[in-house]
């Protein structure tokens, strides 16, 4: 975030920057247009797809498939699996093909596994179908967070995050909606249970989408797709991200994947990732749709209903998150406000032994670890921005290991026959949760020291170059600091930011 934005009384915030052309206006009015809405959909039915396990097996599944241990959380470990495996490729894919073509292709693919799952009449063939909607969903949200990085700057990308990254709220809400609706009016209709029309009913929405996403995606801005961006339109795009600092060209090596891997802010950068996906496990692992059920007072119908609560106010958690981080305090405050309300409700999940409308209000917090998800990959976004194959290796690669890690830890920490508790659980993602803030503020700080040092060795070229020129050239190359920036006269290879 640059000073200029920092000072800003919060009515003087506004969409575009000052010095923004009409035309480049016009160029990211197309893409708010096109793209967000887009992959806020389909990341919708991502979620939707991902989550409505959970709300199938409290209305209906485990009875019906005759589950008695920890086949729920196994089932949520090898979609896991299949998402860390299919995304081992992607690291070199992304420079090198049109992601208007492999976003929507995995989107199709995906949404066929989904309907697959109706059909399931054992632990093992629903267990592949898992599988294998992990396996083709895996680097979807990567792929959608090297688009996005590609086409907006580091002062532009977090309040889209903020619209995009609704779905990963909108999606469990949605998911328990479906479900309550399947249960009440749907059971038992052509012979099919309830919890099996939901996956009928999410494929039909999901592969429509898929292929609706080769006419509007727009690729990125070297391999732009041709069908909604003219040569003009790709020449205002490489033009004011080349001015911002943006590298547009390079693809991913094994030499670069090497290098990439020796420097520490790439780690950082991972395990940043790591803490927010174990940070996260509160809202993905159905610990409150199993904590209304053991209540042991509500109908499956209802059960749903009343889980979309928690999913309902992460909409509003993510909206503040992503947008503070774009237009006020910066991305390292954006996680701390985030995660320390998250943190309150851990708190009280720990303790557990509480009035129950306290275990109902710690409920309702769980979503704001989920909305600095966006946060951080527009951060990520912005840090790398001058080099897309860095980008590319660092995104995968902090997805990849975040969702590897999360496979067997959730498997140790929350498993299904200490449901609702899960004291090892709430307990870990508590810890998880305050080492990702503390981790951020290390980040942040060591970003503001290297853009200092670049400053001060500018500083002093200028004086022996330009004396009378020295302060204004040193305030150009320090105003996005706290965004973790590259000063815009700093040469692309980073590798000297460690």
């Amino acid at each position: 975030m640059s000073n200029s934005t920092r000072d800003r009384k919060w009515h003087q915030i506004q969409w575009f920057k000052a010095e923004d052309t009409p035309e480049e206006r016009k160029l990211i009015i197309k893409l708010d247009l096109l793209m967000i809405p887009y992959m806020f959909v389909v990341y919708w039915m991502k979620q939707l797809d991902q989550n409505n396990l959970n709300y199938a097996y409290v209305a209906g599944m485990k009875e019906d498939l005759g589950f008695r241990g920890n086949e729920l959380i196994r089932l949520q470990s090898l979609y896991v699996v299949g998402a860390v495996l299919g995304q081992l490729p992607f690291m070199y894919l992304f420079t090198r093909f049109r992601m208007q073509w492999l976003l929507p292709v995995q989107d199709v693919a995906w949404g066929i596994f989904t309907l697959l799952q109706f059909r399931a009449q054992s632990f093992a063939e629903l267990a592949a179908y898992r599988f294998m909607v992990g396996w083709f969903e895996a680097a979807w949200f990567p792929a959608a967070q090297f688009t996005m990085g590609s086409w907006y700057r580091g002062d532009e990308i977090g309040r889209r995050e903020g619209l995009f990254i609704l779905g990963i709220a909108i999606g469990p809400l949605t998911a328990a909606l479906i479900q309550s609706g399947a249960s009440a009016r749907l059971d038992g209709v052509n012979g099919v249970e309830g919890w099996r029309w939901m996956y009928i009913i999410n494929a039909l929405m999901t592969i429509p989408i898929g292929f609706l996403g080769l006419m509007i995606l727009p690729g990125t801005p070297d391999k732009p797709n041709r069908l909604i961006f003219k040569a003009k339109d790709q020449c205002i795009a490489k033009a004011r991200l080349e001015r911002a600092g943006h590298g547009l060209k390079g693809r991913a090596t094994l030499s670069d994947i090497l290098m990439i891997l020796r420097k520490p802010r790439t780690w950082s950068l991972i395990f940043l990732d790591i803490f927010s996906f174990a940070g996260s496990f509160n809202t993905v692992l159905g610990g409150y749709a199993l904590w209304i059920k053991s209540l042991d007072r509500y109908s499956p119908s209802r059960i749903n209903q009343l889980a979309a609560i928690a999913p309902g106010l992460g909409i509003l958690y993510n909206i503040v998150a992503n947008f503070s981080s774009d237009l006020l305090w910066g991305p390292a405050w954006s996680i701390t406000v985030s995660q320390t309300w998250n943190c309150i409700g851990l708190v009280i999940l720990v303790i557990w032994d509480v009035p129950e409308s306290a275990l109902w209000f710690a409920f309702s917090t769980t979503f704001a670890a989920s909305a600095v998800v966006g946060v951080l990959l527009g951060w990520i976004n912005t840090l790398l921005k001058a080099s897309p194959a860095e980008r590319s290796v660092v995104i995968v690669l902090a997805n990849m290991i975040g969702q590897g890690t999360s496979a067997w830890t959730q498997l140790l920490t929350f498993p299904t026959v200490e449901a609702p508790r899960f004291t090892k659980g709430y307990s870990f993602v508590l810890a998880n949760a305050i080492a990702m803030v503390l981790l951020a503020h290390y980040v942040d700080w060591d970003v503001k020291r290297q853009h200092r040092r670049a400053a001060a060795s500018e500083d002093g070229e200028s004086r022996q170059a330009t004396p009378s020129n020295t302060n204004s050239n040193a305030y150009q190359n320090v105003r996005h600091s706290s965004l973790g920036t590259l000063p815009t006269s700093m040469p692309t290879d980073t590798s000297a930011l460690g």
